[in-house]
C-alpha cells in the first residue's frame, strides 16, 4: 500500500511539473547550486508541487488551483485580481467603484464586465489601490535581478551549520527557504504574532507541519517589544514584511546587520522593499508573465502560486551564497522578479 501512495504521489507531481517543465531551465541551475553549496538535495517537484498534491487541486485554468484569484481579460490584455483574503471580498463594491461598475447583490460577478471596460494596468492598479493583490500580465518582467543585494561592512565567509535563523514570515515563500536552511544546519525559530498567525497552520495543516519540522516556535505580542530581542539574537532574520511595519515595532535591518559582521537580512516582497503593493504567490507569478496557455493562445495559471516556491528557492540560494561571501548582506527578493526569471531566459538565475 504505501508504494502504492508513493507511486500516486509521484504520478500526481509530474503532471503538474508538466505545463512548467518548459521554465524550469534558471530555477533548475539554482536548486543544483544550492545543493553543491550545502550538500541539501532539492526535489524540484515536491518544492513546487507537492502543496497542490496534498490539497487536491486540480491544474488550474483562469482560476487559480486554490480557487482565489482570477485572470481577468481587459481592453488591452489579461491581468490577475486574488481575493485571498476576507477582506479582499468587502473591498469589492469599492473597487468596482473605482472601475465605474455597477453596484450588484454580487460584486464579484461584476468584475470581469468591469475588467473588459478598462485595461490590464489599470485594474490592478484600482485594486492595488483598495487594498486587493492584483498585476498585469507581464506587469514586471524584463531584466530585474530575483535578488537585489545592499551589502554592509566587512565579508568573511561563514558556514551555514548551527547558525541562527529567525523566520518572521508566513505561508509559502519564507518558510520554504527557512526550512532549506534547516536542512542545512542552521537553527530555525519560526516566530508568530498573537494576534496574526500564520495562515498556512489552518489552511494548510500538513503541508505547514512539513515546512516546519524541527523548527522552534514561538508566539509573541509585537506590541512588548519582545520581537526586537529575538531577532538581536539572530545570524539570518526572513520577513515577507513591509519595513515600515518592522521599524514600528523597534526592528531595523540595517541596524541588524552593522551590530555583528556576517549576519544575513532575507526581505521577501511582491514587488520590491521600496514598493508598497502586495502580492501573493498566483499575482506575482502573472506579473512576471510566469504563465501557461490554453488552446486558444490564452493565458491560463500555471501550478499552484507558482511564484511562492521559486521565490523560496531563490531567497535559500542567495543566503548560501551570501555566507559564502562573509554575509553582512541585505537580500531583497522580489516574488515578481523571480517569477520574470523563469519566464524571461534572458535573465540569469542570482
Amino acid at each position: 500500500m504505501k508504494n502504492a501512495a508513493l507511486d500516486s504521489t509521484i504520478g500526481h507531481i509530474s503532471r503538474w511539473m508538466a505545463g512548467a517543465e518548459p521554465f524550469l531551465g534558471p530555477l533548475r541551475a539554482v536548486a543544483e547550486d544550492l545543493t553543491d553549496r550545502t550538500g541539501v538535495p532539492v526535489d524540484l517537484p515536491s518544492a513546487l508541487f507537492l502543496r497542490a498534491h496534498l490539497a487536491g487541486f486540480t491544474p488550474p485554468g483562469r482560476t487559480s488551483a486554490n480557487g482565489t484569484c482570477r485572470l481577468l481579460e481587459t481592453a488591452d490584455g489579461w491581468a490577475a485580481v486574488n481575493l485571498a483574503r476576507p477582506d479582499d471580498h468587502t473591498a469589492l463594491p469599492a473597487l468596482l467603484a473605482l472601475l465605474g461598475g455597477r453596484q450588484q447583490t454580487a460584486p464579484d460577478t461584476g468584475l470581469p464586465t468591469a475588467a473588459r471596460k478598462t485595461t490590464a494596468r489599470q485594474l490592478a492598479r484600482s485594486a492595488q489601490t483598495v487594498g486587493i493583490a492584483a498585476a498585469a500580465l507581464g506587469s514586471d518582467g524584463g531584466d530585474r535581478a530575483p535578488v537585489h543585494t545592499r551589502l554592509h561592512g566587512e565579508r568573511r565567509p561563514r558556514p551555514l551549520a548551527g547558525l541562527r535563523v529567525v523566520d518572521l514570515s508566513a505561508l509559502w515563500a519564507g518558510p520554504l527557504c527557512a526550512h532549506l536552511l534547516a536542512l542545512a544546519g542552521a537553527r530555525v525559530t519560526k516566530v508568530e504574532s498573537t494576534g496574526r498567525p500564520d495562515g498556512a497552520r489552518f489552511a494548510q495543516p500538513e503541508f505547514y507541519r512539513r515546512l516546519h519540522d524541527g523548527h522552534e516556535h514561538l508566539v509573541l505580542d509585537f506590541a512588548t517589544g519582545a520581537l526586537a530581542d529575538v531577532v538581536s539574537e539572530a545570524d539570518i532574520v526572513i520577513e515577507a514584511s513591509r519595513p515600515r511595519a518592522l521599524r514600528r515595532l523597534g526592528v531595523h535591518a540595517e541596524e541588524f546587520l552593522a551590530a555583528r559582521p556576517g549576519r544575513v537580512w532575507v526581505g521577501i516582497t511582491g514587488y520590491g522593499r521600496d514598493d508598497g503593493r502586495i502580492a501573493f504567490g498566483d499575482d506575482a507569478a502573472v506579473a512576471g508573465a510566469l504563465t501557461g496557455l490554453d488552446a486558444r493562445g490564452d493565458p491560463v495559471f500555471l501550478g499552484d502560486a507558482l511564484a511562492d516556491p521559486v521565490t523560496g528557492l531563490y531567497a535559500s540560494h542567495a543566503v548560501a551564497r551570501s555566507l559564502a561571501a562573509g554575509g553582512g548582506e541585505l537580500l531583497c527578493v522580489s516574488m515578481a522578479a523571480c517569477a520574470a526569471a523563469l519566464a524571461d531566459t534572458r535573465v540569469r538565475p542570482c
